[in-house]
């Protein structure tokens, strides 16, 4: 059971919608189940002769009396609106229990407490099967507002209770740092136009995935640009510094051929332009050149930070913990833009899902993150795409996801923990898609028997320990082959072996030679490295590169979102 509280000044233009067709004629007999009177309140449902006027001017009325005996005026957002929807498949509720779950919620936000006599005067009406409105005037009859400080997060807490006593489906508990939903208006829009999703909804992905790719802040305007995006800032007064921005989507107006403008704050929270700048380095180092030495450095720095999140996570230390989190979900966005088409899909479904799981009551320290999310920037701006590398890192990817699951739910976070959960899910499954066959090929290319044996000798040498669970583990004829690669690229294996293995402890690895052979494959190449420093020395320069970010919308972009 969903609650959705916001406040207005428009009672009549409320009450005709709540009374009228709806927008597609989806609206069928809507009437009054509860108010404050219910022998007080005209219902244009059930009296047709009674207007939508007379019963809007019953309400206005109240609210102007009081506020004129004193003194002042009308006060400002005094429409209070709680749509409260049951989840897809709950069972159908009666008016009388309609009547009871309003009630419920007017008392429990502090709109009409119970037996108070000069509480705000409120209706519900149902004209749909699965969901009612409230609506509420919020001037009491002493003069004085309602005491409904937090009301959204006490309706949501009252209707985990009703869920439970009704025996509907129980959702998550919120936190208030889940983004805004889209209103009945924009689905309706987006359904007659054959749009999978809202503008709004797309307009969040597209900030998200260019946040997570741009260093700096003219970057980020300049990419979403080069969308279609529609951007428009807000300017101090004084300064005449950037202190707010709005996005449009491409074609989406209003009635009037304006385009629909969305703040950055309202599309999430942390999309507002100071938190977005606590995420992006500053000016001197966004502008600091580039050098392109080893084309593979990318994407083993972003394995090894996402490798070291998870001692973060175990720290204690809440707000670097969180920090990691927001930059990790930056990092899934990079890792889905980079990623060869056919695994892309399932990449792009883990950004989105993980972007509930970045934002908690806690606020994030996100200096503690730099490193992690500036690997990821690195990603963002690679060339080549190196397939054991990216198959490494994607495997990093979904341990991280399901320890952020545990951190999330040994914090009661359960919106967020069932959010990270999804994304192991489809992070999960874009590995084994990319990993299944290149473990089949590593297997087909094992070394020699003696050659195996040595390996076996340096894995009972180096990680006595776990040497049975390794050797027993299927993919140990794929480590053979790792192993022979990373000795040919100039790395002792007994010593990788021991260095990898203590990287995390690998008692609860389910497969510790599949942990092991992704682990060294990420290694880098010490002859490569070798060649590239005595090329320095002799004088010829990296390359210095100032790339675009590689930037893939992460939704279908809507062709043309017409008027209304």
């Amino acid at each position: 059971m969903v609650p959705d509280v916001s406040t207005g000044s428009d009672t009549r233009g409320l009450i005709a919608y709540l009374f009228g067709p709806g927008r597609r004629d989806e609206h069928t007999d809507p009437h009054i189940v509860a108010a404050w009177d219910m022998a007080g309140a005209p219902d244009p449902g059930r009296v047709p002769e009674t207007t939508y006027t007379q019963l809007a001017k019953r309400l206005d009325t109240h609210v102007d009396l009081r506020t004129r005996e004193l003194g002042g005026k009308k006060p400002s957002q005094h429409v209070w609106h709680c749509p409260v929807r049951t989840a897809p498949g709950d069972r159908y509720l009666t008016d009388t229990e309609w009547a009871e779950v309003a009630r419920r919620i007017v008392h429990a936000t502090g709109i009409a407490p119970d037996g108070d006599e000069k509480a705000c005067r409120w209706i519900a009406v149902r004209h749909a099967d699965d969901h009612i409105h409230i609506m509420a005037a919020t001037v009491r009859a002493d003069g004085r507002r309602p005491r409904n400080h937090h009301d959204g997060q006490r309706a949501q807490a009252e209707c985990r209770k009703i869920e439970a006593e009704f025996g509907l489906h129980r959702l998550k508990s919120g936190d208030l740092t889940a983004p805004r939903t889209p209103t009945g208006a924009e689905r309706a829009k987006a359904e007659r136009q054959g749009q999978t999703v809202t503008a709004r909804h797309w307009l969040r992905e597209q900030a998200y995935a260019v946040a997570a790719a741009v260093r700096n802040e003219a970057d980020y305007f300049t990419v979403l640009q080069s969308l279609g995006i529609k951007v428009k800032t807000r300017l101090g007064p004084e300064t005449g510094d950037v202190i707010g921005y709005s996005l449009a989507a491409p074609g989406d107006t209003n009635a009037a051929g304006e385009p629909v403008w969305y703040g950055g704050s309202k599309l999430a929270p942390d999309l507002s332009i100071n938190r977005l700048r606590e995420r992006l380095p500053d000016q001197e180092v966004a502008d600091r050149p580039r050098h392109v030495a080893d084309s593979t450095a990318p994407w083993r720095h972003t394995t090894t930070a996402i490798d070291a999140a998870h001692t973060v996570l175990d720290s204690g230390d809440d707000a670097a913990a969180q920090g990691h989190l927001a930059a990790f979900g930056d990092a899934l966005y990079n890792i889905a833009s980079t990623t060869p088409r056919p695994h892309r899909a399932e990449l792009q479904a883990a950004a989105m899902a993980f972007n509930r799981a970045r934002r908690s009551a806690t606020r994030a320290d996100h200096q503690a993150a730099t490193a992690l999310r500036e690997a990821a920037k690195e990603l963002a701006y690679a060339s080549n795409q190196p397939g054991g590398l990216a198959i490494a890192l994607l495997f990093a990817t979904v341990h991280l996801a399901r320890a952020a699951t545990r951190w999330h739910e040994q914090r009661g976070h359960e919106q967020q923990a069932a959010a990270a959960e999804e994304a192991f899910r489809h992070l999960q499954s874009a590995y084994q898609q990319a990993a299944t066959p290149v473990l089949a090929d590593l297997a087909r290319r094992a070394p020699r028997a003696t050659t195996a044996h040595r390996y076996e000798q340096d894995v009972r040498a180096a990680l006595p320990n776990h040497a049975d669970r390794i050797l027993t583990d299927p993919n140990w004829t794929a480590l053979t082959t790792t192993l022979a690669q990373a000795e040919t690229a100039g790395h002792s294996p007994r010593r990788l072996l021991a260095t990898v293995g203590t990287e995390r402890e690998l008692d609860s690895a389910e497969r510790p030679a599949e942990v092991l052979n992704w682990r060294i494959a990420a290694q880098p190449n010490r002859r490569t490295q070798a060649a590239r420093s005595r090329s320095t020395i002799s004088g010829t320069s990296p390359t210095s590169a100032t790339p675009r970010p590689s930037v893939t919308p992460v939704a279908a972009r809507p062709e043309v979102i017409s008027r209304h």
